[in-house]
């Protein structure tokens, strides 16, 4: 008995003796944790508890020439409700008068509401779906109402911001003006303006700082944020939305009447190479069936992205190389040979069948003789070709532009000693084919000529503000001061004017207004599906008025309908370039000028001073603009100083700020179109 007395006692010290070098181990541990490395976990704890929220920052808005709003940031808003928070007698007391509120604002069953707010709190479900996508206005009016005004620990409210951006004017020049994006893989990527001026547009992002609450469900942990998100700057672009919109709809009527693949058309002003108007309009590309699809969508950018065989509109490269190196002139006479000469046992056409008979080059530019041209090019640079590709280059033919919008084309001229080089390249690039150029490549050095012989870049971008203020300033772009003589430039403007009056774009002739201008039409080097049917590209190019150039323009119709034999660029491509300079000239009204405007009034001038004194210290009050057209209450509140943010199209339904309050400068207003 003794001994199993000792036995039990042994082990009795045994387990004291583990259990206190257990204790030994724990007290170690913790002070290890207290003092070496307290600091890692109490980080790690707060971080999966307690973490900041990055608050995207509006993007500035982007504006027309004419300051129509092209493209804004509105906030959009998702109340959640933490049915835990709220107090038992402030929930009991204010949940139906809540559910009422909700109902009327939502336009759903109140009784609904009720029951799943009750719900939600039986549950003691902490993030529980109230609205989703909700305007400011709205948002403001819900964090109002019973039980939410009470705050987010008090009343339970969860807001959620996010911005959306959204185009007033709807798709009109969509592909222009862009977008930004995340990728896939979470990679930023872009288009446009949107995207080629961010620097600019995108502001400083915000932080909140949030409480997870449950599993992937955080909650604000104060009612304001840690660091306020700043707005991004204004971007004013160069378009004109009366002139976007002439040339939209010219083009899309010409692509649905013959029901071609797609299309571009750019018009951009003469001397400064502002582009005011850009559309690119290309069949819907879900469409199972394009052939009977008449549908057009922003698809994308083809004026800028899109190089491609130019046709007979290249032949004013040929002219004005031809001209300044004083090979020949315009009077030179050339026999077409029935419309069929051949080079390297390949043939050359005209599109008129039999040729022209003996025609001068200037004819043969203007009736877009290919026969009477590639004689003209190669008879005169056959031993040199260098020499004619050399002039191609350093008309700018042979490079990108240098746009700041992503995605431009990449042109290509056959270059003498390189492997692309054949015994046709001469010949066939004199009438537009062996080499590829963008339209508005093509634009650009048409208006060079326009310019008088300065190659100006387009430009997208006039201006950044911030509010009423100029922060950079984007001034014209000089490519090239001259790209050849003044005697050379006359001489080509001549030409160009016939081509219009009594060449191939004869039938857009006009007497009440001029134009001048170049038709190409060229063969796709492709068949589809397999086939053998031809594909064209219609294109026209040129300036209006011709006798003082104010803009040039250029139309590119690509697969026009073929059952007509009707799919020249006169025809085709033309019409388009007649109604934008018909619109701009004929149906915009005059303006006469005022002369003696500067002249001051010392009178006047003292009145006026007086009366800016007293508006200065005159309390401004929020006007009522419900009901206005939206470009007007734009323009009102924007002579106030305040800055506007805008959602929708149409006149104000509403605005965040009601009429007869007290504002400052650079107060922020929203207001809904509808």
């Amino acid at each position: 008995m003794a001994v199993e007395e000792k036995y039990i006692s042994y082990r009795m010290y045994l387990v004291a003796f583990a259990m206190f070098l257990m204790a030994v181990a724990v007290i170690f541990k913790l002070t290890k944790i207290q003092w070496s490395e307290g600091d890692y976990y109490r980080k790690l704890a707060q971080e999966r508890t307690v973490k900041n929220f990055v608050i995207p920052a509006n993007k500035g808005n982007i504006y027309s020439a004419d300051g129509s709003l092209l493209a804004t940031s509105i906030p959009k808003y998702t109340v959640r409700f933490d049915a835990v928070a709220p107090k038992t007698e402030a929930f009991d007391k204010n949940v139906r008068a809540l559910a009422d509120s909700l109902g009327r604002l939502l336009k759903k069953s109140s009784g609904e509401i009720y029951n799943n707010l009750r719900k939600a709190r039986a549950n003691k479900s902490r993030y529980f779906l109230v609205a989703r996508d909700l305007s400011y206005t709205d948002y403001m009016k819900i964090k109002g109402f019973p039980l939410f005004n009470l705050g987010a620990y008090k009343g339970g409210m969860i807001t959620e911001q996010k911005t959306v951006r959204e185009h007033p004017i709807g798709k009109i020049a969509e592909r222009t003006i862009g977008y930004e994006r995340k990728t896939p893989t979470g990679a930023l990527d872009g288009k446009g303006i949107e995207w080629a001026f961010r620097q600019y547009l995108n502001g400083k992002d915000g932080k909140v700082l949030k409480q997870k609450i449950a599993k992937g469900q955080w909650k604000p942990i104060r009612d304001v944020n840690e660091v306020e998100p700043q707005d991004g700057y204004d971007v004013i672009s160069t378009i004109d939305v009366y002139i976007q919109d002439i040339a939209h709809h010219a083009l899309l009527k010409q692509l649905r009447q013959y029901n071609a693949d797609h299309g571009c058309v750019v018009v951009m002003e003469t001397k400064t190479g502002k582009v005011k108007a850009i559309s690119n309009l290309g069949k819907n590309p879900a469409s199972t069936n394009k052939a009977a699809d008449s549908t057009y969508f922003e698809t994308t950018n083809y004026a800028i992205a899109e190089a491609h065989e130019p046709g007979s509109t290249y032949k004013l490269a040929d002219l004005m190389a031809l001209l300044e190196d004083k090979k020949l002139d315009t009077s030179a006479v050339f026999d077409s040979y029935g419309g069929i000469i051949t080079y390297s046992g390949k043939k050359v056409r005209d599109s008129h069948e039999g040729g022209y008979g003996k025609i001068s080059l200037a004819r043969g530019f203007e009736v877009s003789s290919n026969t009477v041209l590639v004689q003209a090019v190669y008879n005169s640079y056959k031993n040199e070709p260098e020499k004619f590709v050399n002039h191609l280059n350093n008309f700018g033919l042979n490079k990108p532009l240098g746009l700041p919008i992503k995605g431009e084309g990449i042109p290509y001229i056959p270059q003498p000693g390189s492997p692309r080089w054949s015994a046709i390249s001469l010949p066939w690039m004199a009438f537009g084919y062996g080499v590829s150029i963008t339209p508005l490549q093509t634009l650009t050095f048409y208006n060079a000529v326009a310019n008088n012989g300065e190659m100006v870049k387009p430009q997208f971008v006039s201006e950044i503000k911030e509010w009423n203020k100029t922060i950079k300033k984007f001034n014209k772009e000089v490519i090239n001061p001259r790209v050849c003589s003044s005697e050379t430039i006359a001489k080509l403007k001549a030409v160009m004017q016939n081509v219009v009056k009594k060449g191939t774009g004869a039938k857009l002739y006009s007497k009440e207004f001029s134009m001048a201008g170049k038709t190409g039409t060229a063969q796709a080097n492709y068949a589809k599906n397999g086939g053998t049917e031809k594909h064209y590209i219609s294109s026209f190019v040129g300036y209006f008025p011709a006798d003082d150039p104010k803009y040039s323009c250029i139309v590119v119709v690509h697969e026009p309908n073929t059952s007509n034999n009707n799919y020249y660029g006169a025809d085709v491509a033309g019409p388009v370039f007649k109604r934008i300079a018909q619109k701009i000239f004929t149906d915009a009204p005059s303006m006469n000028e005022i002369k003696n405007l500067n002249r001051k009034n010392p009178q006047q001038e003292n009145s006026y001073a007086k009366y800016y004194t007293k508006v200065q210290n005159t309390k401004k009050i929020i006007p009522n603009v419900k009901g206005m057209p939206g470009m007007d209450a734009i323009a009102l509140l924007g002579n106030l100083g305040l800055n506007i943010r805008v959602k929708g199209t149409g006149k104000v339904k509403s605005q965040s700020i009601q009429p007869g309050q007290i504002f400052t400068k650079k107060t922020t207003i929203l207001l809904e179109l509808s």
